[in-house]
């Protein structure tokens, strides 16, 4: 018999509910993904370097023209300098970057703090390199951070924090204030730090994201990661970067280059052009991903949900209190799909500790405007 490494993991609640969707014809909000394509002009830079040729290994670190182009994009982004060869590292996700980040500097013995409700990849990573997470609820209703609680669960094995901003699955936003306050509180510590920071630029109502890049202090011991995936409309690429200072950074890539050594060469290539070509991009996206979140907002305002609308990223959370108080959230998404043909991700998975009566599933608004019309007439009939 196999002694698991992973023995409570199994098929994730994405796969389970989008198999679902597909089984039973729902319309699929559940797992984070656009049903429209990247932009066209990257599409057809693909196709131009898979046939001219680019089609054997990247170097293990990245394209050096992507890694330039992100330095870039990070200059006028966040008023921020780094360095191209020694801090940035292409890897083939963003997931596999949290991966290797937390393998960098995890030891048997460490613990891990991680916000619940929080994102799954992150627990399996801590334990497969031998540490043990800490769970620290968010708020219930804000999702802000507990900052007792975190003060709390700092001990002498705490060996890495990782952050999540904007925040899947709440959408709520970190501040400038938070970021000093955290640096404050480890300062004199041997602590280190993921920010997961993927949906960066899905910031909405005039906000601008706060990146740990920008916060000296923090940056020092940190590793931020990034997704090309969400940033462009192409989730399956599965490409995303990571920016670190060197020292970290050389730890990264010795993980790195033993786990998939280096990102698809042709996708490098073509993302490289296309951030040259169209730097407006990431400027645009706030109000690109807006509009759909208040179109799908201002839908469900007659159904029987309750909700504020999200700050940032792609999702949608909404209350179902008035609706089915009689089901946990696992069984109205279950419901949902089945009975009312929309598929959705109850909130409970992302916590160790789900909070009690918590009546709260979560909808992906990354759809076009037929789907998020289709969609929200059957929410309505709910």
């Amino acid at each position: 018999m196999i002694s698991s490494k992973l023995p409570n993991v199994g098929t994730t609640i994405f796969t389970t509910m989008s198999q679902l969707a597909a089984q039973t014809g729902a319309i699929n909000l559940s797992q984070g993904f656009p049903d429209f394509d990247g932009p066209q002009g990257l599409r057809d830079a693909v196709a131009y370097h898979v046939a001219n040729g680019h089609n054997q290994y990247a170097p293990m670190t990245g394209l050096p023209a992507l890694r330039e182009q992100v330095a870039i994009k990070l200059a006028r982004s966040y008023g921020v300098s780094v360095d191209a060869e020694r801090e940035i590292t292409i890897t083939p996700g963003a997931t596999q970057a949290i991966f290797c980040a937390v393998q960098a500097v995890v030891r048997p013995g460490d613990e891990v703090i991680v916000f619940d409700p929080c994102y799954d990849s992150y627990e399996p990573s801590v334990e497969l390199a031998g540490g043990r997470c800490v769970h620290v609820q968010l708020s219930a209703n804000s999702f802000a951070i507990d900052w007792q609680a975190l003060k709390d669960a700092i001990g002498s094995r705490t060996r890495m924090i990782i952050l999540n901003s904007p925040h899947n699955p709440s959408g709520a936003l970190l501040s400038s204030a938070d970021l000093d306050q955290l640096a404050a509180l480890i300062a004199d510590r041997d602590i280190y730090v993921v920010s997961d920071e993927v949906y960066e630029h899905l910031v909405y109502d005039g906000t601008r994201h706060v990146s740990v890049l920008a916060h000296e202090a923090l940056f020092q011991r940190a590793f931020v990661v990034s997704s090309f995936g969400k940033t462009y409309h192409v989730t399956g690429w599965k490409t995303g970067y990571v920016v670190a200072p060197p020292a970290l950074t050389a730890e990264l890539r010795k993980i790195h280059q033993y786990v998939s050594f280096c990102g698809v060469t042709p996708l490098q290539y073509a993302l490289a052009d296309y951030m040259a070509a169209a730097p407006q991009h990431v400027e645009e996206l706030p109000a690109f991903y807006q509009a759909k979140r208040d179109l799908f907002c201002d839908l469900l305002d007659n159904s029987r949900f309750t909700f504020d609308r999200v700050g940032g990223t792609y999702f949608q959370l909404v209350d179902y209190s008035q609706i089915r108080p009689d089901l946990n959230d696992v069984d109205m998404a279950l419901w949902m799909t089945k009975e009312h043909g929309v598929a959705t991700i109850p909130v409970s998975v992302f916590y160790q500790t789900p909070v009690p009566d918590q009546r709260l599933v979560r909808l992906c608004f990354a759809k076009r405007e037929e789907t998020l019309r289709a969609a929200a007439l059957k929410l309505c009939a709910i």
